[in-house]
Parts: C-alpha cells; sequence; structure tokens
C-alpha cells in the first residue's frame, strides 16, 4: 500500500479501524486482568493517543494503550492500597516520565541511558514477567477462582495453542492480531463446555458511560508504583526507534524524544486520572504500520476517536466481562513469558558481560529482590516486589565502581 493522505477519506478511516483491531485484544487484556474497566481503557486508550499527538504536533504515527508492565502492580495495588489509591499512583508514574523528558530536553537523550542502561531495565522487565507467571498459570487452571480443574486448563491450553498456531503461521493482518485469535477460539470452547454466561451482555444498555473513577492521594502506593515506570520508559525509547525505522523519519530529533515522552507521561497520566491502566505505545500497531505501509498520522487518529466511540457501547465491555479466567490464563502464559525474554534480550543486545562481578551483583540483586518479594519497611512506608527490585538496580549501577573483578577470576 502506498501512504495514506494526511486529508480525511474513507480509506483512512478503514486502515484506521484495522489499526484499532490490531491493538484491541492487548487494550483490553489489562484492565481484565486487574479488574479496571475495559470501556474506560478503550476511552483512555483513544483520548491518550489524541493527546499525545497533540504534543509531538501530529507527527509520529504511533496508538497508545494499556501498558501490560503495570499489570502486576496494579493488581497488588488494588487489593492492597483500592483502586483509588492505586490510581494516583499510575497517575505519578505518568508524572515520571514528564521529569524524564525535563532531563531529555535539558541533557540530551544520553541521560536515559546513563541512569537507566540496559544492565538495569533488562532485569527490571524480567522481574515484571516472573513475578507474573504464577497469575498466570493460577488463571490456567482455574485456582484464581477456585479449585483447580482440568476442564480450565483444557481451554487454557487450546487458548495458547490457537495463539502460538496463529503467531506462528498466520499471514497478513491475522499474524498482528494472534491474542484476539486465541481469546475468540477459547472463548467458543469455553460457551461450548457451559463456561459462559451471557446474561450480563442481555442485560446491557447498549449505550451507557464508562465507569470513570477519579484517584485519590495514596503515599504508599506511590513509592510502590512509581518504580515500576522504569521499564515502560526505556521501552518508549525503543519504540519510538523502532517506528523510525519503519517510516525511515528520525522522531528522535523532530519532534525530538523530550516531546515523546512528554506526551506518553501526559497520557498516561491522564488514562491513570479517569480510572484506566497507563498507556504505552504499541509495537503490534508498529508492526501494522509497516506492513500496510500507513505513515500518516492522520490513521492514528481515525483509531483514537473510534476507541473513543467504542468506549460508550455498554453490551462491549458486558462481553469482555464474560470471557472465563481460563481462555485469559492460556494467552497469559505466553504474554508474561514474552516479557522474561523481552528482558533477557535486553542485555543480549547490550552485550552484557555477566561473567563481570558488578553486572553479576545487579542483574542478581535485582532478579531476587523482585522475585522473592523483598520488602523495606520504615513505620507505614513500604517498598517492594518490582518497586524496590528497580530502586535497587538503579541505586546499584550508580554507586558500584565499573570495575571490580570477575567472576571467572580474570580480571
Amino acid at each position: 500500500m502506498t501512504e495514506p493522505s494526511r486529508n480525511f477519506t474513507p480509506r483512512t478511516l478503514i486502515i484506521g479501524a484495522q489499526m484499532l483491531f490490531v491493538a484491541f485484544g492487548a487494550l483490553v487484556l489489562v484492565p481484565l486482568l486487574t479488574g479496571l474497566d475495559p470501556n474506560v481503557a478503550l476511552f483512555t486508550a483513544g483520548a491518550g493517543t489524541l493527546l499525545f499527538q497533540i504534543v509531538t504536533g501530529f507527527s509520529v504515527p504511533v496508538f497508545l494503550a494499556s501498558s501490560f508492565a503495570f499489570i502486576a502492580p496494579i493488581a497488588f495495588g488494588v487489593a492492597e492500597y483500592g483502586v483509588a489509591a492505586t490510581l494516583s499512583g499510575l497517575t505519578a508514574a505518568g508524572l515520571l516520565y514528564i521529569v524524564l523528558a525535563a532531563l531529555v530536553r535539558w541533557r540530551g537523550a544520553d541521560v536515559v541511558q546513563r541512569v537507566l542502561p540496559p544492565i538495569v531495565t533488562g532485569p527490571v522487565i524480567m522481574v515484571i514477567g516472573l513475578a507474573l507467571a504464577p497469575v498466570a498459570v493460577d488463571m490456567a487452571t482455574g485456582m484464581a477462582v477456585g479449585p483447580y480443574s482440568g476442564r480450565a486448563l483444557g481451554v487454557a491450553l487450546v487458548s495458547l495453542l490457537a495463539t502460538m498456531i496463529t503467531a506462528l503461521f498466520g499471514r497478513g493482518l491475522l499474524r498482528l492480531v494472534p491474542i484476539l485469535v486465541g481469546v475468540a477460539v477459547g472463548y467458543v470452547l469455553a460457551a461450548l463446555l457451559g463456561m459462559v454466561d451471557l446474561t450480563p451482555v442481555r442485560e446491557a444498555a447498549w449505550f451507557a458511560l464508562p465507569a470513570f473513577v477519579l484517584p485519590s492521594f495514596s503515599l504508599p502506593a506511590i513509592l510502590f508504583i512509581l518504580p515500576v515506570a522504569i521499564a515502560p520508559a526505556i521501552e518508549h525509547v525503543g519504540d519510538v526507534v523502532a517506528i523510525r525505522a519503519v517510516t525511515g523519519k528520525d522522531y528522535l530529533v523532530k519532534p525530538g524524544l523530550h516531546r515523546t515522552l512528554l506526551g506518553d507521561g501526559l497520557a498516561t497520566s491522564l488514562a491513570s486520572f479517569l480510572g484506566g491502566p497507563p498507556n504505552t505505545t504499541y509495537s503490534e500497531v508498529t508492526g501494522a504500520v509497516a506492513l500496510t505501509r500507513a505513515f500518516s498520522p492522520l490513521v492514528m487518529t481515525v483509531a483514537a476517536v473510534l476507541a473513543m466511540l467504542l468506549a460508550f457501547v455498554g453490551k462491549l465491555g458486558a462481553v469482555l466481562a464474560t470471557i472465563p479466567t481460563p481462555v485469559m490464563g492460556g494467552i497469559l502464559v505466553i504474554l508474561f513469558g514474552s516479557i522474561v525474554v523481552v528482558g533477557m534480550a535486553t542485555l543480549v543486545r547490550a552485550q552484557v558481560d555477566l561473567s563481570d562481578t558488578r553486572n553479576l551483583i545487579i542483574v542478581a540483586v535485582v532478579l531476587v529482590f523482585g522475585v522473592g518479594g523483598m520488602a523495606f519497611h520504615v513505620g507505614r512506608f513500604t517498598v517492594e516486589g518490582i518497586g524496590l527490585a528497580g530502586i535497587a538496580g538503579v541505586v546499584l549501577n550508580l554507586v558500584l565502581p565499573r570495575s571490580i573483578g570477575r567472576v571467572d577470576g580474570r580480571s
């Protein structure tokens, strides 16, 4: 395909709808897993994408939606502090992006690499996936909602298999939506086995306001969630580089990394302020851009507006709420494992030498703190798990001397 015109045409509408379709599965999965409203997530994804485009001057063809990096923190935060308090932490995470944008504007893009190099971000990303692994297993086996169930595991495995086959053998746009295919196949099987109750769908109105929720200030929730923003902030840089490779335009120069980070941060804070999950740039949509050659940012504007309109379809949210837990569990086996692999790949691409004692110490501490659930308590103040692991990685990277020997005894 050739690049669409910047003027709106019926073809632009079709391509924009196609982009939303590519993002849809992952977009609604995060709120479904964390107890947030999927219709709110649709609205805040569209609103966040529009805000990002305004900040960047409608120059970057990316779509922003629910971030997987925050699944574990949101789930824990909701259980520990409540939804409103957790949203204050997520809003603060967006503000951290804004601080990073100011640093990039002041000291250049290299400051991010100095504070958050691969030796820190790689293991932090791995921790996120490893910490989530038990959640995927419990959902796949039915133990997330009750005792172990062989029927639940069967549905989960079919969903997993459908996702894998689509990802491996799908062609064209089908290959870009393996999550949607996996969910659809698992849902049909679960319905045939009597695991789906469509009563909420029949009772839901066609038009309904999304269940917006305002945050309430909670310092413990903020301090718990804030360090998690380290990983998606670095991921943002990678996504901007990826879309640059696809379109041939250097967005790190124009509009500049500081503007893309600012747009992402404002979109995340806006989403969280309304009760949606934090936003991030979607790599699968970038893949769709590469496939369709639809480089015009206007396509993403159309996708954003369509997402906001769909948010008011009450029956859509009701259908999503009926998806059985094992279906999601099967999908998550791949998704959470992929997060771990992304962290490993971050270390491999940067050629991090893990025989170097300094590097070994940083990775080891981050992994054990994060996966083991290490906690730091002072009165009512608590930092633990992923957040503590991220802080430990940043501090160790800044304070440890650059050359302290190798684990194999060589200098």
